[in-house]
């Protein structure tokens, strides 16, 4: 099936999807923050972590539904398949490499799909709580 939308509007459209502090980010961030939580942002470690509690080693990472194939939200593209089939399919080899990376050097990894931040961002704050509460300084 072809695209309905010209290249030019589909180009500027992807142009404003952003990696870093995305809407959905920066609203958790802020809860972590008021419960004084205090974090890293994009540490300098395997995977690029969008939060990390450097003196605990906990690296966390916000995934979003669609680029790391949430399996319960996640729906194929209709369009262009050979472009994005891959494309996902690296994106969840590689989240699963830096799983183990990250573990392999003593780090906790977290990681919260989109939908669960958006419906219970308390209870990913209190994870990262319980997590933080169980780890030894390092």
């Amino acid at each position: 099936m072809p695209d309905s939308i010209s290249k030019e509007k589909r180009r500027e459209i992807m142009s404003k999807i952003k990696s870093k502090n995305t809407k959905l980010e920066i609203e958790f961030r802020k809860k972590l923050w008021n419960k004084n939580l205090k974090y890293r942002l994009h540490y300098k470690i395997s995977g690029k972590p969008d939060l990390v509690f450097v003196s605990k080693k906990i690296a966390v990472f916000v995934d979003s539904c669609f680029w790391h194939k949430c399996p319960k939200h996640f729906r194929q593209p209709k369009s262009r398949l050979a472009y994005w089939k891959p494309k996902i399919e690296r994106n969840t080899t590689r989240d699963k490499k830096v799983n183990e990376m990250l573990k392999n050097e003593g780090w906790k990894v977290l990681r919260f799909w989109e939908h669960e931040i958006k419906k219970n961002p308390e209870r990913c704050v209190k994870k990262i709580e319980n997590a933080l509460k169980r780890r030894p300084l390092f």
